[in-house]
């Protein structure tokens, strides 16, 4: 497809293993990564209780940006396999600077979200082996949590091929799991049997503007959240048979299996609990799906306990890979201090910024604890603005990087240069939206108040300032990047 785009091979070797996994493998991790069933276990009680029977419409509108930012992942990625992705991409379109916060916001989302991910696996895996009092209890949890992360961070550093196995088991067992839930659900409805309020789908809940304002811009931002993730697989582009397209490819056939995955599921949970009971029960997040197993399986619950312990568990392993590749990729190019860079020597996978990445991520996880449930929640809100940012970063850099080439042909200017502007403008405007939004403290998960903010703005805020002045202490210390100019990048062909 469009071979022509292919303007350069493969980068120079880095010492990562080459040729690790195949397509498969990297539509599993790039699916596994956005952690389909614990993705929707976190959100679909707040977009219900954002939008009520419309969260089904907005998994579906938050579904159109994501494929246009994947198509500019897929031709990014034929002109550049580098596993930094959106940080050498952007560096090479626009510029060091701007290279460099797109690569800063790749490792912050890692940072952001493992703890959180590996504590629903650990909390759910509990639940399901009938282990309340554990979970219930907050030290033995985070105990826990923090053993998990580190166990997965040692499988990503042995080996991408042991982490596809891995990955291989976990999504089958999460589908499996996620698609018995989503069949008994609608049985019991139509069959109506259910124990709550119950309502027969609709094609009428696939409008995502029923609400509008304030409440459709948050449920969007969240429905940004479950998508997230599908991208792990072009950073794995250096370890990938067929580096120039696969990854791409996986990239984007991950969003539209996520599409129907999560509208299928979506329907279904709305269908079977009704929406008072979800906008009643938004505060358990995750937790919805443990009270909707019950009601819906019976003493089957653990099935689907089970899907969201393993989705978050394989989201744990495939949330590192970005943003540890992402560090190595900035480290050599001198953006970071090479120590990042360093691949080890036996597994030739880079282990040194994949454990930073762990002890940031496990430090983010107990002080954000320690400061309260809703923090973490909150600290979720705020990634989805780093999300937005980065991708539109990326839809931007494509046309700019692609700009010589998109009247050449129709196919040209929609997929390369209209498609991913279009993806960059709408997330642009989410962004927008979220961040006045968010600016009123009312208007949070929590109601909290930070400085007169919203706390997801706060610590938004908060992560962009020290983004811009660690950049800025970098350029001071290690100028060689900052010399690099738009459109030359180590030997690789001009746009």
């Amino acid at each position: 497809m469009a071979d022509d785009l292919q303007d350069a091979g493969p980068p120079p070797t880095t010492g990562l293993k080459p040729d690790a996994i195949g397509f498969v493998d990297a539509l599993v991790i790039g699916l596994n990564s956005t952690s389909p069933a614990y993705s929707v276990a976190a959100v679909i009680g707040p977009v219900v209780a954002l939008v009520g029977i419309h969260a089904p419409g907005v998994m579906l509108a938050s579904f159109v940006p994501m494929l246009l930012i994947a198509s500019a992942f897929y031709y990014l990625n034929k002109a550049d396999q580098d596993c930094g992705t959106t940080f050498s991409w952007v560096t090479r379109a626009m510029g060091p600077w701007a290279g460099w916060l797109g690569g800063w916001a790749i490792t912050m989302t890692g940072v952001l979200v493992v703890g959180s991910l590996a504590d629903v696996a650990v909390t759910f895996a509990l639940l399901a082996f009938g282990l309340d009092g554990w979970a219930d209890n907050d030290a033995v949890r985070r105990l826990l949590t923090v053993l998990l992360i580190l166990v997965m961070t040692a499988v990503c550093v042995i080996g991408t091929e042991v982490s596809a196995k891995v990955q291989n088991v976990l999504i089958v067992a999460q589908v499996v799991c996620l698609l018995a839930f989503a069949v008994v659900a609608l049985y019991r409805v139509y069959a109506d049997t259910g124990t709550l309020d119950s309502i027969e789908p609709s094609m009428g809940w696939l409008d995502p503007f029923g609400a509008g304002g304030a409440s459709l811009t948050g449920a969007l931002l969240l429905g940004v959240f479950i998508y997230w993730g599908w991208e792990s697989a072009v950073n794995l582009t250096e370890e990938v048979e067929d580096s120039a397209t696969a990854p791409g490819k996986a990239a984007v056939w991950s969003t539209v299996i996520l599409l129907v995955t999560y509208v299928a599921v979506g329907f279904a949970v709305v269908a079977y609990a009704g929406t008072a009971y979800l906008a009643e029960n938004a505060a358990e997040e995750e937790f919805i799906f443990a009270l909707l197993a019950e009601e819906a399986m019976g003493s089957w619950d653990w099935v689907v306990l089970l899907a969201v312990s393993t989705s978050a568990l394989a989201s744990t392993q495939t949330t590192i890979i970005p943003a540890s590749r992402t560090a190595l990729s900035m480290a050599r190019r001198h953006a970071l201090p090479e120590h990042f860079a360093r691949i080890h020597p036996r597994f030739r996978t880079p282990d040194v910024s994949t454990w930073w990445v762990a002890a940031i991520a496990i430090a983010w996880y107990l002080v954000v604890n320690e400061i309260s449930a809703n923090a973490l929640f909150d600290s979720l809100t705020a990634l989805s603005l780093l999300i937005a940012f980065y991708y539109a970063l990326t839809g931007v850099a494509c046309a700019v990087y692609y700009r010589r080439r998109l009247t050449t042909s129709v196919h040209h200017f929609v997929l390369i240069g209209l498609g991913p502007l279009a993806g960059a403008g709408l997330l642009a405007w989410l962004l927008v939206e979220s961040v006045i939004d968010m600016s009123d403290p009312a208007n949070s998960y929590s109601g909290d108040s930070w400085f007169g903010l919203g706390p997801p703005l706060v610590i938004g805020i908060g992560i962009t300032a020290t983004g811009v002045v660690l950049m800025v202490l970098r350029r001071l210390a290690a100028p060689a990047y900052w010399s690099e100019r738009p459109g030359v990048v180590q030997g690789l062909h001009p746009a």
